[in-house]
């Protein structure tokens, strides 16, 4: 089945009860993520439930094709209807979702992660042609969805923006959903308690900040298992007085790029990461490092680093010990996967 482009943000919110399976495909790999995640949690409020929900990859569908259709017909032990998360899943699965979907038992919700597919996409024509699914698009943010995107978070946390600062945000903020959503809650937390507009000075200073080149150190180092250089950005980073927060913001803007270019690289696709905001100069490093990594791999890295944002934020640990631990086990994990 296919949504109407006014249909989507509804379906997201509340999906239709009959719907048993929803593939989410495109080039913004932050959207795909924010709804498959909303969609599942209409089912399942905690993902992290082991009895209630199931996460698989296209890969393990491919070694083991009869494990989709024997998750999604299981019964919880605890009560309650459960939910099969697939990531990095392509047209090499679509024969498995063909059948699937003409047979499904049970009342699990099935939800699907792709990454770019063409229009005569197997996968694609799979969910689309049976009335028991859904595909969505997920595709960058145009300025005014984008500029919806801000407004609303602004207003959420009782924030109002000049115009001036509307106007450099649409200018400078990428085109993935989730890093614009870290960006955007980034400059909220700079703002902090101050009652007056959001300017263009607020924006310069934490957008725009110059000292970006440490951080971004940091986090290239992390994810490319370079012990010494991560000790050395670490303390150029507290040398210029940054925070362990937007350390930590930083590195998980950079794990959320490099899980764009491997889950496309995982579907056979190849993603420029110039289109991801990379510069030049770091785009060998970044496409290694894409190679070194799975898209799975890189989900745990950044859970890794959100959780020690919420410990460095909400815990009586030192902020520095939470962002320098959280570092060192993905720089180690890098180590590893070499």
């Amino acid at each position: 089945m296919k949504l109407a482009t006014r249909e989507v943000e509804g379906f997201v919110r509340r999906p239709r009860p009959e719907i048993r399976a929803v593939l989410l495909f495109g080039s913004d790999a932050g959207m795909i993520r924010e709804r498959a995640k909303a969609i599942a949690q209409s089912v399942v409020k905690d993902l992290s439930d082991p009895f209630l929900v199931t996460t698989l990859t296209g890969a393990q569908l491919q070694e083991d094709p009869a494990r989709l259709a024997d998750e999604a017909a299981a019964i919880a032990l605890t009560g309650g209807r459960r939910v099969v998360m697939v990531s990095g899943a392509g047209d090499r699965n679509a024969k498995l979702f063909e059948s699937f979907l003409d047979s499904m038992v049970g009342d699990t919700l099935v939800v699907v992660e792709a990454g770019e597919l063409a229009a005569r996409s197997s996968l694609r024509s799979a969910f689309e042609e049976s009335d028991l699914a859904v595909a969505i698009g997920c595709y960058a943010d145009d300025q005014r969805a984008l500029q919806g995107l801000i407004e609303e978070m602004a207003r959420e946390a009782g924030k109002k923006i000049a115009p001036e600062a509307m106007g450099y945000l649409l200018d400078n903020l990428g085109t993935d959903r989730m890093v614009t959503r870290g960006e955007i809650a980034k400059l909220l937390l700079y703002k902090g308690e101050d009652a007056t507009p959001i300017g263009l000075e607020d924006c310069e200073a934490v957008i725009g900040d110059s000292s970006s080149l440490f951080l971004d150190d940091v986090a290239f180092a992390a994810f490319g298992g370079d012990f010494n250089g991560l000790t050395d950005a670490l303390t150029r980073c507290e040398s210029a007085g940054e925070s362990p927060v937007a350390i930590l913001r930083v590195a998980q803007k950079h794990g959320q790029k490099l899980h764009l270019a491997a889950g496309q690289r995982e579907t056979g696709t190849r993603l420029d990461p110039q289109r991801l905001g990379v510069h030049w100069t770091r785009r060998d490093g970044f496409e290694r490092q894409s190679k070194m990594w799975s898209s799975d791999r890189l989900m745990r890295a950044l859970e890794i680093l959100t959780d020690a944002e919420l410990t460095a934020k909400s815990t009586g640990m030192p902020a520095a010990s939470a962002c320098g631990d959280a570092l060192l086990r993905i720089a180690r994990a890098a180590r590893v996967a070499r």
